[in-house]
C-alpha cells in the first residue's frame, strides 16, 4: 500500500496526515533506539543504513522507495537536487566527510553541516526535511554520548521555526554557489534552539 497514490497525490487528505504523524513517532522511538545502541556498542559515527532506516521510519506506505534513495530527479521550490545518478556517490561522500570530521569538529557544526548537506542531495523521494532533521539530532547526541533530554528536542522545534530553518539552508546554498558554504545562520539557530530544549528538560533524578 502506498497511500500518495491511493489518495491522489493529495498530502492534506486526512489519512495522508494521520499515516504521517504515527510514522514520525515511530521515527522518534527509532532515533532513540539507534542512539542508545550506537553508544551501548561504542560505534560513534553516521551510516547509510541508519539514514535510510530513518527514512523508512518517516515516509513507510506514505510514498514508494521508502528507505532508498531516489529513483529520479526531484525538484524542492527552487532548489533543483543532483540528479538521481548522483546521489550514491555524494550520499558516500558525505557519510565518509561526517565520519572523517567526527572526533574534530565541533557537534553543533557538524550537526548543521548534516542536516544542510542532507537537504541539498535530498536523496529520498520524500521525508527528506524529517530524516535530516533526525540525523542531526543522532550526531548531536552521539557525540554528547547520551540521549539530549527536553520537553520537545531539537527535530519539532526546528519544525516549528521552519522559516528561520529555510532561509539558514538558502544561505549555505548560496554560499556555496559562491565559493564557500556558510552554515553560520544555521549553526545560531541549532544553538538557540538546544539551549531552549535544554533549559525545558526535567531536572534529573537521583
Amino acid at each position: 500500500m502506498i497511500l500518495f497514490d491511493l489518495v491522489g497525490d493529495d498530502e492534506h487528505h486526512p489519512t495522508y496526515g494521520a499515516l504521517t504523524v504515527e510514522n514520525g513517532i515511530r521515527q522518534y522511538s527509532f532515533l532513540r533506539s539507534v542512539v542508545e545502541a550506537s553508544l551501548a556498542v561504542g560505534r560513534p559515527f553516521l551510516s547509510s543504513q541508519v539514514l535510510k532506516a530513518l527514512n523508512f521510519q518517516a515516509i513507510a506506505c506514505l510514498h514508494a522507495y521508502a528507505g532508498d534513495y531516489r529513483p529520479c530527479q526531484v525538484f524542492v521550490g527552487e532548489h533543483e537536487p543532483p540528479p538521481h545518478y548522483r546521489v550514491q556517490a555524494l550520499m558516500d561522500d558525505f557519510v565518509n566527510t561526517v565520519n572523517r570530521e567526527w572526533e574534530a569538529a565541533d557537534s553543533v557544526g557538524l550537526a548543521a553541516f548534516v542536516l544542510w548537506r542532507l537537504n541539498w542531495i535530498h536523496p529520498f523521494i520524500n521525508g527528506n526535511g524529517r530524516t535530516a532533521r533526525a540525523a542531526c539530532y543522532f550526531v548531536l547526541c552521539v557525540k554528547a554520548e547520551q540521549w539530549l533530554s527536553g520537553a520537545t528536542i531539537l527535530p519539532e522545534l526546528i519544525r516549528r521555526e521552519h522559516p528561520r530553518y529555510e532561509l539558514g539552508l538558502r544561505h549555505a546554498d548560496a554560499s556555496m554557489a559562491a565559493g564557500a558554504v556558510d552554515l553560520a545562520p544555521l549553526h545560531a539557530l541549532l544553538v538557540e534552539l538546544l539551549e531552549e530544549q535544554i533549559t525545558d528538560a526535567p531536572p534529573r533524578t537521583a
